[in-house]
């Protein structure tokens, strides 16, 4: 299965609780706000989602 990663860079406010709860790495902070630089490693978990109270992260199956 795959997963397509994307952070809404106007929502996010780069509290990096993401990056904190991916438990594979697929986030980094680039000036300021989460990047899913490691997207293709994407579990499909979606904890990133349920942290980020500013709703600027999706996770849909491809």
């Amino acid at each position: 299965m795959a997963w397509q990663v994307e952070v809404d860079k106007e929502k996010c406010v780069g509290d990096e609780q993401c990056v904190e709860v991916c438990p594979v790495d697929v986030y980094e902070m680039v000036d300021g706000k989460a990047d899913p630089v490691n997207a293709d490693e994407c579990l499909g978990c979606e904890s990133c989602v349920e942290v980020c109270e500013e709703g600027a992260i999706t996770v849909t199956e491809v």
